[in-house]
């Protein structure tokens, strides 16, 4: 504390405040002291302070004193109204946590009225002039459990609504301050919605989501803006507003009405992968309330496969649940569609019609509906659906394996009605309604009940246990199910438009195919991450995008040979993907033997490409790369059985067949071209969960305005903040220091000396620098590199530094340093 208030430099407090945490003081001392310094005249210490305390409120500490609460609620609600919008952004987060943490330090009657207190603040904020400030300010809205519905009502409505103002009506305040009251939060939401920045309407659809399922009148109400979402310029918009929508329909919160349908259809035709599979999941659980609304959104899927036929299993999937969830309306549309569905073509059934497979998904599972009345499925077309049980039995994999559904299918053909025997059958076990609805499988919900075992007909359905409303919110909350495999899943369908992608390539059409791998990129980028194994594969994909537009344009010069760039350009391009694909190799771990097979692929395919163009490079480098890349794959083999692809089967007999070859690599290039010319990308996909040792670097307190002293001549210890993510033991580190591309220093970092290596590692590290100049002031750029241990290839001579090249894992980062004067 005497150093904290001793301190005259910004810099030192800053330093101070940010390591708090780190020197293992006492909880309430902390707290005094970021207390106190929430009134430090320099917002960076303001900012600092508040979030030490968000960080004190975050790790679990207990206060049993609830006026310290209260006074550091209070205080942080002062802070909302600073000058500088990045202390009010660091206020928005600790009313948010802290405020969360009184209600729940006060008596169960007063609850909801301080629930309700928070809720209001944070809207007052909703209308900032920063960016930053309103995209907080929902983001805390959406993390408020429960608050009053009137309250919930006036945050859709800029005008004070009458239901307000007869509450006020009993005296609680005059009329004037009520206004001012009420105007503070109404609307809120609306305004955040028609934001002129997406991030904001991003932020406003999230937080509306955890409210729309606690009172019906908001949810119907939140719905028509909703809605309006779909039509938003932005992708990101419309995808989080259909999450929304998706998390009303798994908590039978929607009620689609006809005046929705169109922009909601709309959705089913949109030109992103994942924005048609959310709407997909969303017809999957909603509940329509009439004949027409379920008419014209059979006819909006059929639409969807039209014009997209690689959804055709995911489109089958969402027919089969409709006519689960709706028996008596899909009966009425397949007898109003039977004529297309009967024999034509001299009495053949055209099996190659999507449209007619369609129908037949949706008339197999009318039956299975608990509210099929008295609608009959004639028993041909279930013989005409074992025709199709191959697509059939793959697009409902998740529900029902192919012998069950053989099994239901021949029994149906045979039978003479489709009442209460079908349901009986013991041959396709009915799945309860709330199962349908809550199963983790099918839906993001975190509720999870198992689902139908296939196969067994003893497998019994454990009904959902229903929950308190209060209890329902905080689970919402706090659990993020299934959030790995939905990456996961996503990121695939990424990975399929890849390939197709390539095949572009080998059409000539590359501009095509790079504007292609830039949709992916931005579609990935959209995605978001809430655990290390998630953001492992996202950054994954993204680098292995990178790869693929870099492989994209060399292709073009050096097998089309269409682009007349000079050999430097051509270089550049070899380089950067080089350093891709390291990175690629080295940076992510957890491969199946398959993936990893993969990605030497593509190193080989890369270093036949530079073997073709030898004329830019040193061909017995590349050809010594290549010879190791082979001696690693049958090191792969001999582990385990895997099968290698005819590019590298060709390219290993290549390699050797130039290595016998007395004339040199010279005489035996047309191999290498003729290689590269019939080289077919595969298709791709992850299995694994992969992960991504990474980095995090800074120097704490340390700018242009604050440089650390230095004595010229003398070495100088710089502070550094390190966090490492999925480092093992078996990694080499090394710090590069430079001030220039000549002037390298290297440190080496032993993980055992400081501490051993976990899944995330935090230390602090002072970084000692020799080589300081003659100059009142100099940079120096810090990095983390990490050696490639299979790169024996690419030794490299430094004096006591690596012996092999490195991989960097964390950008660069600038540190400030200024000599000290002396008197």
């Amino acid at each position: 504390m005497s150093l904290c208030f001793a301190a005259t430099s910004t810099s030192a407090r800053l330093r101070l405040l940010r390591n708090g945490e780190r020197l293992g003081i006492g909880m309430h001392v902390l707290f005094t002291v970021f207390l106190g310094f929430t009134e430090d005249p320099y917002p960076y210490v303001r900012k600092a302070s508040l979030d030490g305390l968000l960080g004190l409120c975050k790790s679990g500490n207990v206060f049993e004193d609830i006026s310290v609460i209260e006074g550091c609620y209070f205080r942080a609600v002062e802070l909302l109204q600073d000058k500088e919008h990045s202390v009010r952004s660091a206020a928005i987060r600790v009313v948010s946590e802290w405020g969360q943490m009184l209600i729940a330090a006060k008596e169960e009657n007063d609850k909801i009225d301080w629930s309700n207190q928070v809720f209001v603040q944070l809207c007052s904020m909703v209308r900032d002039m920063s960016v930053e400030v309103r995209v907080e300010a929902f983001n805390a809205l959406g993390k408020i459990k429960l608050v009053s519905e009137d309250i919930l009502l006036q945050t859709l409505s800029k005008k004070v609504l009458a239901i307000m103002k007869e509450k006020n009506s009993h005296g609680q305040c005059t009329a004037e301050r009520f206004e001012i009251l009420a105007s503070s939060y109404a609307g809120a939401f609306v305004h955040g919605l028609e934001d002129e920045f997406h991030e904001v309407r991003k932020s406003a659809c999230n937080s509306l989501r955890i409210h729309t399922i606690l009172y019906a009148e908001f949810a119907r109400r939140s719905l028509s803006l909703l809605m309006d979402m779909l039509n938003d310029d932005s992708m990101a918009v419309r995808l989080e507003a259909l999450e929304t929508l998706h998390h009303m329909a798994t908590f039978e919160c929607l009620h689609v009405q006809e005046i929705h349908m169109h922009m909601f259809l709309g959705s089913l035709l949109d030109n992103c992968d994942l924005i048609r599979s959310i709407a997909r999941k969303i017809f999957k659980l909603v509940k329509l309330s009439n004949l027409k609304l379920f008419r014209s959104s059979i006819h909006g899927i059929l639409q969807n496969l039209e014009r997209y036929t690689k959804d055709e299993a995911d489109v089958f999937s969402v027919l089969f649940f409709m006519g689960r969830s709706h028996g008596n309306f899909a009966a009425h549309v397949v007898k109003e569609v039977s004529q297309e569905i009967e024999p034509v073509l001299e009495g053949k059934l055209v099996l190659d019609s999507a449209r007619v497979a369609a129908f037949l998904v949706l008339a197999i599972s009318a039956p299975l509906s608990q509210n099929q009345n008295g609608q009959n499925i004639p028993p041909r077309l279930f013989s005409y659906a074992v025709t199709l049980l191959g697509r059939i039995s793959s697009a409902l994999r998740e529900v029902v394996d192919q012998d069950t559904l053989l099994a239901y299918l021949s029994q149906c053909s045979r039978s003479s009605t489709r009442g209460t025997e079908v349901e009986e059958s013991p041959l396709l076990p009915v799945v309860d309604d709330a199962v349908l609805t809550h199963s983790r499988k099918d839906v993001n919900s975190p509720v999870g009940v198992p689902m139908l075992q296939t196969g067994n007909e003893n497998s019994k359905v454990q009904p959902v246990i229903s929950c308190e409303l209060e209890d329902l919110a905080t689970s919402i909350v706090e659990c993020q199910a299934d959030e790995l495999d939905e990456v996961m899943k996503s990121v695939n369908l990424i990975l399929a438009r890849v390939r197709d992608a390539w095949l572009l390539v080998q059409s000539r059409c590359t501009n095509v195919a790079v504007r292609a791998l830039r949709d992916c990129k931005r579609e990935l980028a959209m995605l978001t991450s809430a655990s290390l194994e998630s953001a492992g594969i996202l950054a994954f994909t993204m680098q292995y995008l990178q790869v693929m537009k870099l492989f994209a344009k060399i292709w073009e010069h050096v097998v089309w040979k269409i682009r007349s760039d000079e050999t430097g350009g051509l270089e550049y391009l070899f380089g950067k993907l080089d350093v891709r694909l390291r990175e690629l190799r080295y940076r992510y771990i957890g491969f199946s033997k398959e993936e990893e097979l993969y990605v030497l692929e593509l190193i080989v395919v890369a270093c036949m490409l530079r073997l073709s163009k030898v004329e830019i490079c040193c061909s017995p480098t590349t050809m010594k790369k290549l010879s190791a890349i082979i001696s690693h794959i049958e090191i792969l083999n001999d582990k385990g059985p895997i099968e290698p692809s005819n590019i590298l089967m060709d390219a290993k007999k290549t390699v050797h067949e130039i290595e016998s070859s007395k004339a040199g690599i010279s005489c035996s290039l047309f191999l290498i071209t003729n290689l590269v010319d019939f080289f077919t990308l595969k298709q791709f996909s992850l299995c694994s969960r992969v992960r991504h040792i990474n980095a995090e670097l800074d120097v704490p307190g340390n700018d242009s305005e604050n440089p650390l002293p230095f004595v010229s001549g003398l070495p100088v210890a710089i502070p550094l903040d390190i966090t490492l993510y999925n480092v093992s033991s078996e990694n080499r580190l090394w710090l590069t220091i430079r001030m220039s591309q000549e002037s390298t220093q290297f440190v080496f970092l032993d993980l055992n000396i400081l501490g051993g290596c976990n899944e995330v590692k935090k230390f602090t590290f002072m970084a000692p620098f020799y080589r300081t100049p003659k100059a009142r002031s100099f940079s120096s750029w810090i990095s983390i590199g990490m050696e490639c241990a299979l790169e024996d290839c690419h030794l490299v001579k430094h004096c006591g530094g690596p012996k092999r090249k490195l991989v960097y894992l964390c950008q660069e980062k600038e540190v400030h340093l200024c000599l000290v004067r002396r008197d």
